[in-house]
């Protein structure tokens, strides 16, 4: 039984907290859009949140922590969706929240805390002219260092590819979690250890992010009567790389107008939409393509009024998993998947599964560049009936071709995203020896026999 009392009296002068509305607070994501999480994960607690505002404070807890040999999992603002900040065996919560500092702005790029909120980031660059590459759907509310270590990408990834591309992480600063933690400063491809990582490697205490030219980006939404005409012109446009786009997304009809609440003025029912943000000077251009298509324009941000652009939500929190939020208002028992449609193929892929799946599965894509190609990331509304139907519906995509990352499941490699090897596990014993880092969320760790060879799709892999 760890001894609270001792670890409290060690970390005394510094800023942490044990009353239950807290911990409760501190302890859970929104792991809740899957039924099969919140059976698995609504009990969960952390024993004591503790809030560094330094590097040496998180030396410090670390290196108490350890002495006690207590779990410790790393959390910026709660913003995912697996139980990536879910303290599985209590502990300490690592509240990342009061490391806010951005230390460096230059051309191209940014050195911040992991704390700062990656809205805050792009205000504090906005007088050079640049903001960042990618950021989250939730960028109002996520904290960079949490969108590195739990998130894929986001806004701008159809343009720069997502956080597995190189370049995107410049460098990382870490803290080890040992008898004397140690820090590592990582670049180039060494980041790869530690993005998408769930903080089981390391406590990332700094991050160069690369940046690129700001615009006043302006919101686009796109009907078409035919949900195949809507994805074909999607995947016309993420080819056209003269048009310049933050983000492309298609929702097939019905989503649009019942989870778009305040946009039902301008989107018919039955409307299948684009969702789309694009420079100003791209405007024209676009408007073509989408005439071309077949399609008309139903919303521009720049045309409405400043009373309306006041009360309506950006494109940016319609997309992504803003899209299964907003489904989830309207429909609790609605769930999710993630899919990968691979470049090449993947109109056919889509087309073929929608004859599969029916209305079992709402369509939603967002288009991204994968490894310099056009490809499609699918986030189907799934109309839910038991796990062993789901289960179902994952084998079926994947005898298709489309790699499913499960987000009905918390560890890194139920999930699919991150490749778990011998060399991965050779960081995580460098970096956390005795396992304290975020505990459960590496079966290849908690594993001795796990099989390294079998057959899968990474989106975060080396090789």
């Amino acid at each position: 039984m760890t001894d609270f009392t001792a670890l409290k009296a060690e970390l005394e002068g510094l800023d942490f907290d044990d009353t239950p509305v807290v911990l409760k607070q501190k302890s859970r994501d929104f792991f809740w859009y899957s039924p099969i999480l919140k059976r698995h994960l609504d009990q969960a607690s952390a024993d004591l949140v503790v809030k560094p505002r330094s590097e040496q404070e998180i030396i410090r807890i670390l290196a108490a922590c350890y002495r006690h040999e207590v779990p410790v999992t790393v959390r910026g603002a709660g913003t995912g969706n697996y139980g990536q900040a879910v303290p599985l065996a209590g502990g300490v919560v690592l509240d990342m929240s009061a490391m806010t500092g951005i230390t460096a702005i230059r051309p191209g790029s940014v050195h911040v805390e992991p704390g700062a909120l990656m809205a805050d980031i792009d205000e504090a660059l906005r007088p050079s002219g640049q903001e960042l590459r990618i950021v989250s759907s939730t960028v109002k509310t996520a904290t960079v260092g949490g969108f590195v270590a739990g998130g894929i990408g986001g806004l701008g990834t159809v343009r720069w590819g997502g956080l597995r591309d190189l370049g995107n992480v410049i460098g990382a600063r870490i803290v080890t979690m040992e008898a004397e933690p140690q820090i590592i400063e990582l670049h180039g491809a060494q980041v790869l250890d530690i993005v998408h990582a769930y903080g089981t490697t390391g406590v990332i205490t700094r991050l160069e992010m690369a940046v690129t030219a700001a615009y006043d980006w302006v919101d686009v939404l796109i009907g078409f009567d035919s949900l195949m005409t809507t994805v074909r012109f999607a995947d016309h446009l993420a080819t056209m790389d003269g048009i310049l786009l933050k983000e492309l997304g298609v929702v097939a009809a019905p989503l649009p107008y019942e989870g778009f609440l305040r946009y039902q003025h301008w989107i018919p029912r039955d409307m299948n939409v684009a969702t789309i943000m694009v420079a100003p000077h791209a405007l024209a251009a676009l408007e073509s393509v989408a005439s071309n298509a077949g399609g008309a324009v139903l919303f521009r941000s720049d045309t409405v009024g400043e009373n309306d652009r006041a009360e309506l939500p950006p494109v940016a929190e319609l997309v992504w998993n803003h899209t299964t939020l907003r489904a989830l208002r309207t429909d609790p028992s609605l769930t999710y998947l993630q899919v990968l449609y691979p470049p090449g193929d993947h109109l056919k892929k889509i087309e073929t599964l929608l004859g599969v799946f029916g209305d079992e599965l709402l369509t939603h894509l967002e288009f991204v560049r994968f490894d310099g190609r056009v490809a499609v990331y699918g986030i189907p509304v799934v109309r839910y009936t038991t796990e062993e139907r789901l289960d179902e519906i994952i084998a079926i995509f994947e005898e298709h071709g489309c790699p499913v990352f499960n987000p009905h499941r918390c560890t890194l490699e139920e999930g699919g995203m991150k490749e778990i090897d011998r060399d991965q596990l050779a960081f995580k014993q460098r970096t956390d020896p005795k396992g304290l880092l975020n505990p459960g969320k590496m079966i290849g760790w908690d594993e001795p026999d796990y099989d390294f060879s079998r057959p899968s799709m990474y989106l975060f892999s080396k090789s």
